[in-house]
């Protein structure tokens, strides 16, 4: 969920990744119907292991309350999210997680969008 509303909401501007720590072999149904309602299809969609490789592709690694098992790289950016996991969950409470998710990548979005506007600021003056 989180891969695909940051897109939308990044609207091309930055680029995500979706991975897990231990992934599932696919999508919940609670989720991909969840996703179907805003007009996300995510029926294709397969979960992909988190690596050091894909840790290292990022500027900014969210994790969703994976502690140790997450990929450390130093300089890296780490924001961590206390989200429930949308496993086994009935589909009013996945799309309340879908809500929540929403608004933190419209506003991690906003942040990086933001940080580029004051780096290009930064280096115009310099």
């Amino acid at each position: 969920m989180s891969e695909a509303l940051f897109a939308r909401a990044a609207d091309g501007r930055h680029e995500s990744r979706s991975a897990g720590t231990r992934p599932a072999e696919q999508l919940h149904a609670a989720v991909v119907e969840a996703m179907r309602e805003v007009g996300i299809d995510l029926s294709q969609k397969r979960p992909a292991p988190l690596t050091d490789d894909l840790a290292r592709w990022a500027d900014v690694v969210v994790t969703m309350g994976c502690g140790d098992e997450c990929p450390f790289i130093p300089g890296k950016t780490y924001v961590d999210w206390d989200l429930r996991d949308p496993a086994g969950k009935p589909l009013d409470q996945v799309r309340a997680l879908r809500v929540d998710i929403d608004h933190r990548v419209k506003q991690l979005a906003h942040d990086l969008d933001a940080r580029q506007t004051a780096a290009s600021t930064s280096a115009a003056d310099g």
